[in-house]
């Protein structure tokens, strides 16, 4: 097999790491092939070539857009505060179309996935994009269905990913697709990733930090969940927190949130949950109880909605180890010590 072309995209005021996290995580991939075939040989490409100066001051070297003609293995769209004026340049855009069809598959980190909408390229799929934004891409393309939890989101050929740090998740996805589970382990290790997150790994928790509201009584009542997660929580019951009635709260937490007590509440457990599976080796069913669900099929249904995961199988991936644990993990897997 010979090398596969990966062609990516930069633009003025693109995300540097929406660009060199993949780009690094195929080096890498390089190496540890030593040269033997099925590598990947990357390109940039850009309308503003030879110098393109990323969003952080960051220059990048690239070819004129035409250097990209020709077959492509996977095409790379990052995001970026220069998005927008992106967006405008009808040259881009267009030739982003026709190189997406002249490829096995296109993908994109954060907002990059706003420059395949725009290209008429998700019509009908389903994809993702930084949390912050993705009320925006649903408003602006709504025959694009928007999923804003997921760290990425695989509607082949295209894999849109929700942003800056989850580009390296997606690439790695990528290179076990390319070369299997052990091999795209070995790569993680080698970038002391520890752990593959998989794509259907929630944003949420990102999304609940920066929902704690300005209002006090609604923070107050946000805080007090935390503090009584293990508990069976009723809205009239977290009303008297915040002084005020169940109707009036209900109303007000969903307009300072953006979600209802209810679904702020199944966040919140399932992200305590997701924290016990990562650091504890309790038992599934405590780690439901202190989460406060009382049947465990309630947390196992409420959890693979969420995650596309069962608790155990999250775990399983995501879960901390010690340096020997990691090694008797990596040696099950077949892969050789460092």
């Amino acid at each position: 097999m010979k090398q596969r072309r990966v062609v990516v995209v930069a633009y003025p005021g693109a995300q540097a790491l929406d660009i060199t996290g993949p780009v690094e995580v195929f080096d890498t991939s390089n190496r540890l092939l030593c040269d033997t075939e099925g590598g990947y040989r990357v390109e940039f490409v850009s309308a503003d070539a030879p110098l393109v100066r990323a969003c952080s001051g960051m220059a990048i070297e690239a070819a004129p857009l035409e250097a990209g003609s020709g077959p492509i293995d996977t095409l790379l769209v990052p995001g970026g505060w220069g998005l927008n004026d992106a967006l405008a340049d009808a040259r881009l855009v267009s030739w982003i179309r026709d190189a997406a069809a002249r490829s096995r598959r296109v993908t994109s980190v954060c907002g990059g996935s706003f420059l395949l909408a725009e290209a008429g390229l998700l019509s009908g799929r389903r994809a993702t994009t930084h949390w912050a934004f993705a009320a925006e891409m649903a408003r602006r393309y709504p025959d694009v269905i928007v999923d804003p939890e997921p760290i990425f989101v695989w509607d082949a050929p295209y894999v849109t990913s929700a942003g800056v740090s989850t580009g390296l998740d997606m690439s790695l996805a990528l290179v076990e697709e390319d070369h299997g589970a052990p091999f795209a382990l070995e790569v993680a290790r080698f970038l002391v990733l520890f752990f593959k997150r998989h794509g259907g790994q929630s944003q949420f928790s990102a999304i609940l930090d920066a929902q704690l509201a300005d209002h006090p009584p609604i923070r107050a009542a946000q805080e007090w969940i935390m503090d009584n997660l293990e508990r069976q929580l009723a809205v009239p019951e977290i009303a008297e927190q915040a002084a005020m009635s169940p109707r009036n709260f209900a109303r007000v937490f969903r307009r300072e949130v953006g979600v209802t007590p209810g679904q702020y509440i199944e966040a919140m457990r399932i992200a305590r949950a997701r924290k016990l599976l990562e650091t504890t080796d309790l038992p599934i069913s405590q780690v439901a109880r202190r989460c406060g669900f009382t049947k465990p099929e309630t947390f196992f249904r409420s959890f693979g909605r969420v995650l596309e995961l069962t608790p155990n199988e999250y775990r399983q991936r995501f879960q901390l180890t010690t340096p020997a644990g990691l090694a008797a993990a990596a040696e099950q897997a077949g892969i050789p010590a460092a």
